[in-house]
């Protein structure tokens, strides 16, 4: 299935952009309907906040659905790539209210261009993110090639070491493995997080300020330790708790459906995932709540698959 290249503009005043999302102003709204999924959110601005496609790059603010307050990580490290997207789309004169809320910014516009097949559950658009000018038509049906790939901000994230490669059912092959590629190839030479990466060599969580501090990991297994460390006040009994969430995903190691908690191991409370991000293949899960983790919290009994 082709992409739609949908033109329009980039905008950072009154938001605040991280390293994988920012908003969008399609120059045609209408375009978003032909994505598949729900409908794109729009706000009264005509702006959509979109998803980018296979990154996932450290947090810079996480509230946890179940409260308990809002969490980043190493914020050196999870503003460079905020700063990174920023830089890649052309938005200069950028004033930070509060280090994280913009204040003023040169973006009325910043063009640029999405290519997108579909909105997820949250209503943000999927989106490879291009600069500059579209090369055809708005609205027309572009096949994704990987050279063309390399050419936006997904593949310059993953190649600079800026963010980890989080892949979702519904991505070509081709342009999974060629995103594989430049996220190996940035943990080879140890650039950008994977100087100080832990996500596979292990983190001792006995405080929350190991991982949000210290220690850069996988954003999707921060997530989960923080929700469960802000309830519980302890990592004890988390690989538990993520069994009990039982959250599917495909091994491209083992070529075989799984959970997610079959490569997490816990000693202690050191927390360790024993595969490579970018071997796993995760279920959006369309159907399930976004709180759904959440709910299992305060929930003490065990469900083991």
């Amino acid at each position: 299935m082709p992409f739609t290249l949908i033109g329009g503009s980039f905008h950072v005043v009154g938001y605040s952009p991280d390293g994988d999302s920012i908003r969008f102003g399609p120059d045609n709204p209408h375009l978003l309907d032909s994505l598949s999924g729900p409908p794109a959110r729009l706000n009264g601005r005509g702006h959509a906040q979109l998803r980018i496609e296979a990154i996932d790059a450290l947090e810079t603010h996480y509230s946890p659905p179940s409260g308990g307050g809002s969490y980043s990580q190493p914020l050196a490290l999870a503003n460079e790539a905020r700063d990174a997207l920023l830089d890649f789309l052309g938005i200069t004169g950028v004033v930070w209210a509060d280090g994280r809320n913009v204040a003023l910014a040169a973006d009325g516009p910043v063009e640029g261009y999405i290519l997108a097949r579909a909105v997820e559950k949250y209503g943000r658009p999927i989106a490879f993110v291009f600069a500059g000018s579209p090369p055809e038509p708005d609205g027309s049906s572009v096949r994704l090639e990987v050279p063309r790939l390399r050419q936006s901000f997904n593949y310059h994230a993953l190649e600079r070491g800026l963010a980890y490669p989080t892949f979702y059912e519904g991505l070509f092959h081709d342009l999974r493995d060629a995103m594989a590629s430049a996220a190996t190839d940035a943990r080879a030479s140890g650039r950008g997080l994977y100087a100080s990466d832990a996500t596979n060599s292990g983190v001792d969580v006995a405080s929350l300020k190991a991982i949000t501090d210290d220690d850069p990991i996988m954003p999707k297994l921060f997530r989960r330790l923080v929700e469960h460390v802000a309830f519980y006040g302890t990592v004890d009994g988390f690989k538990a708790k993520m069994e009990q969430y039982a959250e599917p995903v495909f091994d491209l190691e083992e070529q075989n459906f799984t959970h997610f908690d079959s490569f997490i191991d816990q000693v202690g409370t050191t927390v360790t995932l024993t595969r490579l991000p970018e071997l796993l293949v995760f279920d959006a899960m369309p159907e399930r709540p976004a709180e759904t983790f959440s709910m299992l919290m305060g929930d003490e009994t065990t469900h083991l698959d």
